[in-house]
Order: C-alpha cells, then structure tokens, then sequence
C-alpha cells in the first residue's frame, strides 16, 4: 500500500505520517522545507520522542519525501493508495492544484483503484473542505470521475505535539496519547487496516467531543496562562484559579455534547480529567503562546470557543466559563502571530463589542457580547 502525506512537520512526522509508517505504509512525504525533504531522503529515518510515564524512542524507518508542488508529488498521487494531509488549516487551498493535478494523471493512466483523501487537520470537516478546494481546481469534465473512484474521508484527529527540543530537524515529541477517528461511511473501497485509525459511521459526535474538550481546554488554559503571565499549558493548569475555569468550561461544553449526542455523562467527566491530565504532563513544555495562536480563527463561529457557547445558548445551559474563556482569548496578544496583532488592531478601531460580533457572527447587542465585554474589560480595568 502507497500513501502520500501532505506536511512533514512535526504533526505529520510524529502523529499521522507515524502510524502510517508502523503500519507498512510505503510513506513519501510532501512538504515545501527543502532541508526536511533533503533530511527525510538521506536518511530514510527519524527518531519519535513518546513522553510520558514510560518514555520512549521509537524509530520511522523506510520513508522518503518529495516537494509538495513537484510533478514527482502529481505522478504519486496518479498511483497512491491513500493521500493524507497534516499541513495546517489555512494550507490546505494550496495543496489542492498539486493533488487535483495527480487526480487528472490518474484518470489518465487508466488507474481506476480507489484512492483515498483524509485531511488530518484540527478541524471540522477538514476533508470536505479540502474536496471543494481540489474541485475548484479539477477541470469540469474530470469531476465525475473524481467523484466516481476518489474518497473524501472527513476525520478528527488528537494528539499534543508541541515543538521538539533537539537540534535535529527531524527529531520529533509526541505524548503517548493519540486518537484518529475516520468517516467510515466516506471511503471508497475498504478502509485501509491502520493500527490506530479507528472507523464510525458517526464523526461529528467525536469531531465536537473533541472540538469542544479538548480544543476548547486547550485554547482557555493558553489564555488565562498569558493572562497570568505564565510559560507553559502544564504551569497553567496547575494554577487552582485557571484550572477552575478550563474545568467549568469543559464542562459547560460537555452538557451541550450529553444533550446533543446522549454521551454518558459519567464517562464524559472521565474524559475530561483525562485531558486535564494530559495538560499537567510534566514532559510536554508546551508554550503558552503557542498553544493561543491564530485568535481569529478560535474565535471564529465554527470553532472551539463560539461553537460550544452557540450549543449553550440553544440548549438554555450555562456558559460563565466559557465567557471567561472568550474575553480571555480577545486579551491575547503576540507580537510573533498576525492574527492576534489583527484581533487587537480590531479592538483598537471598533471596540470589544463590535470587534468580538465581527469575529464571531454573534449579534453585537445579544446578552452573551454583552456578558464577554463586560469580562473583557474588568480584564483590563
């Protein structure tokens, strides 16, 4: 079985491209890092750092890599078994010539196997955005086709991979921790057996149980940590005073998820000190600036702070903590992220309440802008 991974970064190397790797995959990665692509085809290897209680090194051998744009990625697509991304939400519209360029190769080759898509991204619905990114680049008469023996396969995926501490661009940590839930119901073909995909004909259950926990925890602890001038997600969550909020959130989210799928209440509460946990792992230095990057989209209506605060509002659930969390996000600020010099030029021009309406697709005069700004500015008294 072939498989090209679209981004070799660490995300591609230590979660997706991994799995792909232990599970026989004949794995070529795509990236546009030329010393990466030179790295990946000298060596053929790279070493996964698994951090936790029993930490280990686990080795990804008999992989190669080629130039995301190159025809060598085109005449890959014409062949491969499975295509998958981990390249960032904002990439995937510039991948999609390259893979709409193999997609037309492919037809003419006569290759008629089915070939499968899965974006490997932290989003929603990452694939089937990727499928109208790939489509608006695939001439008219080859859609049918692509449509015909082509899979779209919409997935959620977890794993905390923050940036690795070594010299060796290569070298990549992980948690032990991983989760890579996939549309059964989108595949062509049989879905592929890979050690660590697990199928459901269910996705947007486990893409908002996701979305809403563990995104959504994520995001508040980087917040509150800026907020308190602390480094690092483990150093905010062990703070009492912020764990109490991400943990109220969590748990506001969870209500809208117990209405709205009927989880098991019990379990999901395991979930979450399941994840507070993972926060507290004392080998993962994961920055706090890191963790809140791109406030823009966090604070987008489809994400993980107005989506679970829209599901309150609909299922008439509280949501004090998640405001906590929203007028926290709106605080952030780094001089390194466009985004969050964007997020404070808005603020600056069109006030907290016009600018977080703007961002969100919130009402500017509904109650729950009104409870943000009014956080947002005892944040700043």
């Amino acid at each position: 079985m072939k498989a090209l991974h679209f981004g070799a970064g660490n995300i591609g190397r230590g979660f997706i491209g991994k799995l792909l790797a232990d599970a026989g995959v004949e794995l070529t990665f795509a990236d546009v890092n030329q010393t990466v692509l030179d790295l990946l085809n000298s060596r053929k290897s790279y070493a996964v750092h698994v951090v936790g209680e029993q930490e280990r090194v686990e080795r990804v051998n008999n992989v190669s890599a080629v130039n995301s744009g190159s025809e060598a990625a085109v005449a890959l697509i014409a062949e491969a078994d499975l295509v998958t991304t981990a390249v960032g939400p904002q990439i995937l519209a510039k991948i999609a010539g390259t893979i709409a360029k193999g997609l037309v190769l492919r037809h003419q080759q006569g290759n008629v196997q089915p070939l499968n898509i899965i974006a490997c991204e932290n989003m929603v619905r990452g694939t089937s955005q990727l499928k109208q990114h790939v489509f608006a680049a695939l001439p008219q008469d080859e859609q049918a086709w692509a449509e015909q023996h082509v899979g779209f396969v919409d997935s959620a995926v977890d794993r905390i991979v923050p940036p690795a501490d070594s010299n060796d661009p290569l070298e990549v940590t992980v948690e032990t921790f991983s989760e890579w839930i996939v549309d059964q119901t989108q595949f062509k073909g049989q879905p592929p057996a890979i050690a660590g995909m697990e199928l459901t004909d269910n996705l947007m259950a486990f893409v908002e149980r996701k979305l809403f926990t563990l995104n959504t925890g994520h995001a508040i602890t980087a917040y509150l940590g800026q907020q308190a001038g602390l480094q690092t997600i483990r150093d905010a969550i062990l703070d009492p005073a912020i764990r109490r909020v991400v943990k109220g959130a969590m748990e506001e989210s969870g209500a809208v998820l117990i209405k709205r799928y009927g989880f098991d209440a019990d379990k999901h509460a395991a979930y979450i000190n399941k994840i507070l946990g993972r926060f507290e792992n004392p080998y993962l230095h994961d920055d706090v600036e890191r963790v809140g990057r791109q406030p823009l989209r966090k604070l987008s209506a489809g994400d993980r702070l107005i989506k679970p605060l829209l599901g309150t509002l609909e299922y008439g659930l509280p949501h004090a903590n998640l405001i906590q969390g929203i007028a926290a996000a709106m605080s952030y600020r780094s001089e390194q992220d466009p985004q969050a010099l964007e997020l404070a030029e808005l603020l600056n021009t069109l006030g907290p309440k016009a600018a977080l309406a703007q961002i969100s697709g919130l009402p500017a005069e509904s109650e729950v802008v009104e409870e943000a700004v009014a956080v947002y500015n005892a944040m700043h008294k």
